[in-house]
């Protein structure tokens, strides 16, 4: 069907206002629940193709999370939907002043490959719940489980509903020549650019969900052996491939040599001596990608990994130490198990060194150092981070999701 089309039927499916019925909402989400719990194994089988995912990350850090973004909007859903009355000055006597919700119509959801089934659903929950129609474009670096998914929303709604549009990227050129309500896109700074100066030319409210590089910080108070364990955890989850994988490491000079044996240690317990040959570990998304990490490996800072698989498109867990801010893994988020540690004398010189790039998306500090935690958080504005820990502040639902400036607004 021509896009064109699908949106025009969106339209006059909305104009029926039935998607503003919260019952109807609830069965619909309800359903989907529902589908994607029989569809788990082909997910995970899917996210094994597209990505060398293992089952129980699969679970954990996708379907199980959408499953818990679902019930928690089930269960709040008749809440937030009911208007919010606000006090009425003495002026509007006899008055009484509330706020309604509305959904905003059409709403486009470009999705990227990392995550793929949980960067698409739980947008499209929340667009939704909301009462939206969606157009749905998961990425072609994910076809299988692009077909998963597309298979599972058409169990679950009608195509004026929401439409699963799979394809090539050339098809995002043609989704966003259309006029929509809402969009919103996750992935990269380049094509986020490309989605906003398209939106601008309706004046269509975005979304956008991108990244950069975050940092993590590993100052001479923490517990070195934990912090090596949750940095080992969120760098290499997903193969790196994840938006607020720590990108690079600040280590203060005074504790980097018994850090590295630490994070070493970690990175063996996890996934053993020998990554490429554990069914675990996952892949990187496709050759391309494959290649230019692969470049950005300087065997004359190479301490630990670094052996990679062509055929598997596998890149052991790797670290880089004395890592100067003029070498290529340092000029764009890398998106991949590489990791460099760059050394620091006191913490003024971490915060300056994090400003010199664009606000990230997220940020880490171990430290129990509570005044090293506040100069942290006065002195540097992100997205979202944690403090002695990796990634988990995502796991908290009742906490928002976003980055500020060039990684996501």
């Amino acid at each position: 069907m021509e896009i064109s089309q699908v949106v025009q039927n969106q339209r006059e499916f909305f104009e029926t206002n039935l998607t503003k019925n919260v019952k109807f909402r609830l069965t619909k989400l309800k359903q989907l629940h529902k589908n994607i719990l029989l569809a788990k194994d082909e997910l995970c089988k899917a996210l094994k193709t597209d990505l060398g995912k293992g089952e129980t990350e699969s679970y954990m850090a996708e379907i199980g999370m959408v499953l818990t973004e679902l019930s928690h909007t089930i269960k709040h859903l008749k809440q937030w939907a009911k208007p919010d009355v606000v006090k009425t000055p003495i002026s509007n006597l006899g008055a009484k002043s509330y706020i309604t919700y509305e959904p905003y119509g059409v709403a486009l959801i470009i999705a990227p490959w990392n995550y793929p089934f949980l960067l698409s659903f739980d947008p499209l929950i929340a667009a939704v719940s909301a009462g939206n129609c969606v157009v749905l474009k998961p990425s072609k670096e994910a076809p299988h489980v692009g077909q998963v998914m597309k298979d599972i929303v058409e169990n679950t709604f009608e195509p004026q509903h929401v439409y699963v549009m799979l394809g090539s990227s050339y098809a995002n050129q043609v989704i966003l020549e259309q006029k929509y309500d809402y969009i919103f896109f996750t992935g990269g700074k380049k094509v986020g650019k490309i989605v906003a100066t398209k939106a601008m030319e309706n004046l269509t409210p975005v979304s956008l969900e991108l990244g950069g590089k975050s940092p993590c910080i590993i100052d001479k108070s923490c517990n070195l052996k934990l912090s090596a364990k949750r940095l080992a955890f969120g760098k290499y989850l997903n193969c790196g491939q994840t938006c607020i994988a720590p990108d690079y490491c600040l280590v203060d000079k005074s504790i980097k040599a018994e850090f590295i044996k630490y994070l070493k240690d970690e990175i063996v317990a996890m996934y053993s001596n020998n990554p490429l040959n554990n069914d675990e570990y996952g892949k990187i998304i496709n050759k391309k990608q494959f290649d230019w990490l692969i470049s950005l490996i300087d065997n004359n800072k190479l301490i630990y990994g670094g052996k990679y698989n062509e055929e598997t498109l596998k890149i052991e867990p790797t670290i880089l130490d004395n890592v100067l801010l003029t070498d290529p893994v340092m000029q764009d988020e890398i998106f991949g198990p590489i990791l460099p540690l760059i050394t620091y004398d006191n913490i003024d010189n971490a915060i300056q060194i994090i400003k010199s790039y664009p606000k990230p998306l997220a940020l880490y500090l171990f430290a129990n150092d509570k005044n090293v935690q506040d100069k942290i958080l006065t002195n540097i504005s992100f997205g979202g981070g944690c403090i002695n820990d990796t990634i988990m502040h995502i796991a908290n639902i009742n906490l928002p999701f976003g980055g500020v400036g060039e990684s996501g607004m």
